[in-house]
């Protein structure tokens, strides 16, 4: 649920902390981060309880936050969960907190039950809340009302009192769109969701340049499709994001999941769910001329890697079935190459976590498709491997017209991201990379190889860090390179201790 405090200049991701295991009944409390360049987070704990085993929140769902601009207040907004309802009773409801700093919140007496409206009682969550040209709030709750999956809508001037307005969308299909989050980027008006959907799971988007017009994208089962690709934004390993911006980007933060048993393969579990929660991954929002979305690189991710890697600068070429091996990986790496390929039949890729063990390995592979089109695919290779790893390809894209491709790949422990072009984001879950060479391969035609660069974080250089001093909030850095963050007066250090 990340939020952008124009009164301290940071981002503050608030987010339902999974312990493995959870108490049963009582469980996902909401904590908080906090960052001013979104590469140094300070970690402010548990910021919301969950109630008591009774209460109506026994478990909490995610929701969103937003300042009252009427009495300067922060609300959270939030799903509750009871524990074991009865037939009468409501599953989840809509509930609230709120703040004077966003960092303290009281529980409010907010209920929004949904089948007060004719709702489903056991599904009303996820309250999505923004406010529009007109000074208006507005509440979009991912719910289902007569056998069919919906976004409902409501609207209030003041973010207490909550008029229902009515149906806001039809979801296509038989999807459910979880995670709504509604803003507008220069002319566009965009509805990010995640689609729940267990062949899909992916985040998604729609666009309009009218607010109205995003309730238009699914009338009567015709999509509007935002781009050629379904409006997906990157992989099942990216779930659950939501955007926050500071007035000049904005970015989207979703989950990494885990995988069972550290098993590369175990995409897709037996009941269709992954392993929920993981890791953070941050990305920047590309708005493209179209009104289109793509996810790209942070630069100041990108500048937080400071020491280079000695590798080979030299072009090089690669024919079908060679490839080039490159220096072992660092717990956290940041890759960049520029591939250039002979044809649009053309396929690449990166091989990385070769297991000593069995000899197999896995690979980012840049595959060719039909009508100049690529997509990432995942695959383990080797002896006796299973090739093409189902549900954790990435989508659809158009192949660069000068079949020039700029890969830039970042690594964190077992977390990857690729990015090609500013028009590709792929995130996956791969375990057994750290300490283990790399190679770019070619499978079919041949490729040119130039700009090979794989840098590290060297804790004993300098990196470019904000600095505002005395602003409430910003992060500093000591002599020693510790970061230490302001408030009330006071400093303390990323984990929270007082100095």
């Amino acid at each position: 649920m990340p939020f952008y405090d124009a009164q301290s200049g940071l981002f503050r991701i608030y987010y339902l902390q999974e312990f493995r295991p959870n108490d049963p009944a009582t469980y996902h409390p909401v904590y908080a981060i906090e960052t001013m360049d979104l590469t140094h987070y300070n970690a402010l704990g548990e910021v919301l309880p969950t109630g008591n085993r009774w209460a109506q929140d026994a478990a909490i769902g995610t929701g969103s936050v937003i300042r009252c601009h009427k009495d300067g207040l922060y609300y959270l907004f939030y799903t509750g969960n009871k524990y074991h309802p009865s037939d009468w009773e409501n599953r989840q409801v809509v509930m609230s907190a709120t703040s004077t700093d966003g960092v303290e919140w009281s529980k409010t007496d907010l209920r929004l039950n949904g089948n007060e409206w004719y709702y489903y009682r056991n599904d009303f969550r996820d309250p999505e809340v923004f406010r529009t040209e007109d000074g208006v709030y507005h509440m979009l709750v991912a719910t289902g009302k007569d056998g069919r999956n919906v976004l409902a809508e409501f609207t209030s001037s003041d973010c207490r009192n909550w008029t229902h307005k009515g149906l806001f969308m039809n979801t296509l299909w038989d999807r459910f769109y979880e995670c709504p989050n509604v803003f507008k980027m220069g002319e566009w008006w965009y509805l990010v969701y995640s689609e729940l959907h267990k062949e899909i799971r992916r985040v998604q988007y729609f666009k309009s340049k009218t607010y109205e017009g995003l309730a238009a994208c699914t009338k009567d089962d015709n999509p509007v499709w935002p781009d050629n690709h379904e409006g997906y934004l990157d992989s099942r390993g990216f779930y659950a994001g939501k955007t926050a911006s500071d007035g000049s980007n904005r970015y989207i933060w979703g989950w990494c999941p885990t995988r069972r048993d550290n098993n590369n393969t175990a995409v897709n579990n037996d009941n269709g769910e992954p392993d929920w929660a993981g890791t953070l991954v941050a990305h920047r929002l590309i708005q493209h001329d179209d009104g289109s979305l793509t996810l790209g690189e942070i630069e100041t991710v990108r500048n937080w890697f400071n020491d280079e890697v000695s590798v080979s600068t030299t072009a090089t070429s690669i024919a079908a079935g060679g490839s080039i091996e490159l220096p072992a990986l660092s717990d956290k790496t940041h890759l960049s190459f520029t591939v250039t390929a002979s044809s649009a039949q053309t396929k690449f890729g990166v091989s990385i976590a070769k297991e000593s063990w069995s000899g197999r390995y896995y690979s980012l592979i840049v595959n060719p498709e039909a009508n100049n089109m690529a997509k990432v695919n995942f695959e383990q290779e080797g002896p006796d491997a299973m090739g093409f790893i189902p549900y954790i390809d990435g989508y659809f894209f158009s192949q660069p017209a000068d079949r020039i491709y700029h890969i830039d790949i970042y690594i964190d422990r077992s977390v990857l991201v690729l990015y090609i072009n500013g028009q590709v984001s792929y995130t996956n879950r791969i375990y057994g990379m750290s300490g283990k060479s790399w190679s770019i391969k070619c499978y079919d035609g041949s490729i040119q190889i130039t700009a090979i660069r794989q840098q590290v974080y060297n804790p004993n250089k300098p990196t470019s860090l904000p600095v505002i001093e005395g602003k409430e909030g910003a992060f500093k850095r000591m002599e020693n390179g510790q970061m230490i963050i302001c408030r009330d007066g006071h400093k303390y250090t990323s984990m929270g201790q007082k100095l």
